[in-house]
């Protein structure tokens, strides 16, 4: 297992471990619903999704891709109604990731996936994928389905109740962090006469994804859960799911008195993504965009992605050789602050 060259360490990179195959065909007319009118089928990425040490590791090798974090794709236990089953499918997939990895661990490293039905289930597999598996952070994909058909509101974890605090108490304990992912609606959202269902060219990474996520960060940010557990940090991909480009708007309204008086939070928008959030470059391969980010939150909050096999690695390799950034800024980018926060064992 001979370490890579320098190169870029890419953390947003899914894959599917065989017995999701069925779960991932689920969201397979929703990705293209072209081929789905033709009749059932696999989802077009489940072959990209299932492999990891061959035409993926040989694009990395060609391109400069020096390390991947990979994570089971969305929506994984999130998209579980059953906690039993929910449960299963986590640490199920976290065994063969873990088994995954250590074929070759100079080059990959792994997300947990969690169920998040409650707080015990997610804390407690959390604390046996970081501390008997050697996963490096947490992977939760937008909200937890809770019924069979998705016709009721899907979990999120922002409630006063703070029903949630111990998933977060066990994340700050770990040292770990949290990337939060977009995944397609629920069923009662597909309908006809709803938002997305008469609206289904929407649908993913193009609108829908960047919308319902951002809702969810705002709402994480606004609960008050970061000043219970001020350690705890979440990574956004996508460029933070465009939260960046409206911060000044956000908390230009959210410090006016009217909301200040009664907000839960003890800070403002601004404050928890720049001590708390951290974003990266996964599908978002926009220069100006992230030279804004950079502005808006600090180089030392953005990082590096790429978003394969939803994007191509030869795609994302050749914008980031030609990008116009400071050299200390784009080795910063690319690999040092992904080292420094997920402790990964790498040289600087």
């Amino acid at each position: 297992m001979a370490k890579a060259p320098k190169g870029t360490i890419a953390i947003e990179e899914a894959v599917l471990n065989p017995d999701g195959v069925s779960w991932m065909a689920e969201s397979a007319a929703l990705f293209n619903p072209a081929a789905a009118s033709k009749g059932p089928s696999n989802h077009g990425h489940t072959a990209l999704l299932l492999d990891i040490h061959d035409s993926r590791l040989a694009q990395m090798d060609a391109h400069g891709v020096e390390y991947m974090l990979l994570s089971l794709t969305s929506p994984g236990a999130q998209g579980e109604p059953d906690p039993a089953k929910a449960r299963t499918l986590a640490a199920d997939a976290n065994d063969w990731l873990a088994a995954q990895v250590s074929q070759n661990t100079a080059r990959f490293g792994a997300f947990a996936a969690v169920s998040m039905h409650n707080a015990a289930d997610a804390a407690f597999e959390a604390r046996r994928a970081v501390k008997e598996l050697g996963m490096f952070g947490v992977m939760l994909n937008d909200y937890q389905v809770v019924n069979e058909g998705g016709d009721d509101e899907g979990k999120k974890y922002y409630d006063d109740a703070d029903e949630y605090g111990p998933f977060w108490e066990a994340i700050e304990e770990l040292g770990v962090p949290v990337y939060m992912h977009p995944r397609y609606p629920q069923a009662k959202d597909l309908l006809k006469g709803t938002r997305y269902g008469d609206r289904k060219q929407i649908l993913g990474a193009a609108v829908q994804f960047h919308l319902d996520l951002s809702m969810h960060l705002y709402a994480i940010c606004s609960s008050g859960v970061f000043d219970r557990y001020p350690g705890v940090q979440v990574v956004a991909g996508h460029l933070g799911e465009g939260i960046p480009f409206n911060l000044w708007r956000a908390d230009h309204w959210y410090n006016k008195p009217v909301k200040k008086a009664t907000r839960p939070s003890k800070h403002d928008y601004r404050y928890y993504f720049t001590h708390n959030v951290h974003i990266t470059t996964s599908g978002n391969f926009s220069t100006a965009g992230l030279k804004f980010c950079i502005n808006e939150i600090g180089v030392e909050r953005c990082m590096f992605s790429i978003d394969y096999p939803y994007d191509t690695i030869e795609e994302a390799q050749d914008w980031w050789e030609n990008i116009d950034l400071p050299a200390e800024q784009k080795v910063a980018v690319a690999r040092e602050n992904a080292i420094k926060l997920f402790k990964l064992p790498l040289d600087l």
